[in-house]
């Protein structure tokens, strides 16, 4: 159930996707400048032969096998602090986040730079034939470029060092989740609802049931795909997993009623995605999750960093809030003639904000400032919705965190500190009642 569409989509994103393209284009320039080389051989350059640097047959050798030698132990070099830094991230923040490593463009694009040289030094320098050889040639073009390259992966090397340092701090990781989390937000709780959207319907009992062919995550559901199949066969199709949803093979995806037809089930299966892992494209549970689990460990007494934590519910108010003034999503869908053909599955922001205060509760009563962070975003989301069931969520957990908290082993005086953050938090939220 993955489309050609989706599969070069995560090859984009995959870690070795923009290194091997580098590493082609290097292939295909020291080809091109080679036989420029050849051409140019015996034509005089004029004016502009001042640019090409020769050094002779056993020089060009020494160049470029320098080059070719010292590129690929600095990217051998590279790769060890990537993995380092991976390691580091996956055990402090969670293993959830090193997908933000494998699909930074920085770090591919610097071990795609420097495995791209080596390619090219050793191409050019196997065209390069001496005066003891039947015919003596050296690409002077090429090794200049080659000169240039190396000058270019030594600014390469700087930045892939200051880039390296900046990406494991607490800021820069919390901050691109957080760019995850607004942009699943503005994709699936638009501030303005699609014109094809309208209340869903339930299909009846009798309707035919689709099962998956492949087990995995849900990463993907082509809601245009599956209105245009349903408006072709003149079918009205109820989704029952969404992005984030975990499937067994031969477990049922949806329903659908009208033409029934094998290629119509074929259809719906080709337009759920699956894979091994989840992904924040349209799993706004994903998302919230992630930064989450920063707060979370961050509060474990492994890590005792209450700072992070509250770095981490900082960033989950940049989307939580503006989610939870948008309208209420309407599930179903219809076609451009206006009749009904879809209904998807969606999580309500009170499912989300359960997600995030539970985890809260759960595990960090035993750091008070932590718990303050979390009431603050409590208020916040309180303070801003539009919505009473989303008001009444809030206050429920803003109830329950009082009572988990007040009635633990932590110090009278952080009960009695937290406990004020939550009354006046309640008393605000219940204000804007």
């Amino acid at each position: 159930m993955t489309s050609f569409k989706t599969r070069v989509l995560r090859a984009r994103d995959s870690f070795w996707f923009l290194p091997a393209m580098l590493g082609v284009a290097a292939l295909i320039v020291a080809q091109a400048l080679v036989m420029l080389d050849r051409y140019l051989d015996s034509t005089a350059l004029g004016s502009w032969g001042f640019l090409l640097y020769r050094v002779g047959a056993s020089g060009s050798r020494d160049i470029l096998g320098a080059i070719g030698g010292s590129m690929l132990a600095v990217a051998a070099t590279s790769f060890s602090i990537t993995i380092s830094v991976l390691a580091t991230a996956s055990s402090t923040y969670g293993p959830r986040l090193v997908r933000n490593f494998m699909s930074d463009r920085g770090n591919q694009f610097v071990l795609g730079i420097f495995g791209a040289t080596f390619l090219y030094s050793l191409m050019v320098l196997r065209s390069i034939r001496s005066d003891t050889d039947a015919m003596t040639f050296v690409p002077d073009i090429a090794v200049n470029v080659a000169v240039l390259l190396a000058v270019v992966d030594v600014a390469v090397l700087v930045y892939f060092i200051h880039h390296i340092a900046d990406s494991i701090q607490v800021s820069t990781l919390s901050a691109r989740v957080r760019g995850e989390l607004v942009a699943v937000t503005d994709a699936l709780y638009p501030k303005k609802l699609p014109d094809e959207a309208t209340g869903a319907r339930t299909l009846p009992a009798t309707a035919l049931a689709v099962g998956s062919d492949a087990s995995g995550f849900v990463v993907r559901v082509d809601e245009n795909a599956l209105i245009a199949a349903a408006s072709k066969a003149g079918s009205v199709v109820e989704m029952h997993v969404r992005a984030g949803s975990h499937v067994i093979e031969g477990e049922n995806i949806a329903s659908f009623t009208g033409n029934t037809s094998d290629a119509m089930a074929k259809e719906i299966r080709d337009a759920v995605v699956l894979d091994a892992t989840r992904t924040p494209s349209q799993d706004i549970e994903f998302a919230i999750q992630q930064l989450t689990e920063m707060a979370v460990r961050a509060m474990s007494p492994s890590t005792n960093d209450p700072y992070t934590a509250r770095n981490a519910l900082a960033e989950l108010a940049v989307g939580m809030v503006p989610l939870a003034t948008r309208p209420a999503p309407l599930l179903g869908r219809n076609d451009a003639d206006g009749h009904y053909r879809l209904t998807i599955s969606l999580p309500s922001v009170p499912e989300l904000i359960d997600q995030v205060f539970d985890a809260i509760r759960q595990y960090g009563l035993g750091n008070p400032p932590a718990v303050i962070a979390a009431v603050d975003l409590a208020r916040r989301i309180g303070t801003a919705t539009i919505h009473d069931e989303i008001r009444v969520a809030v206050v429920r957990q803003l109830t329950a965190l009082r009572s988990a908290f007040g009635g633990g082993d932590a110090d009278p005086i952080d009960v009695d500190t937290c406990c004020k953050h939550i009354d006046v938090a309640t008393s605000a939220i219940n204000a804007k009642a």
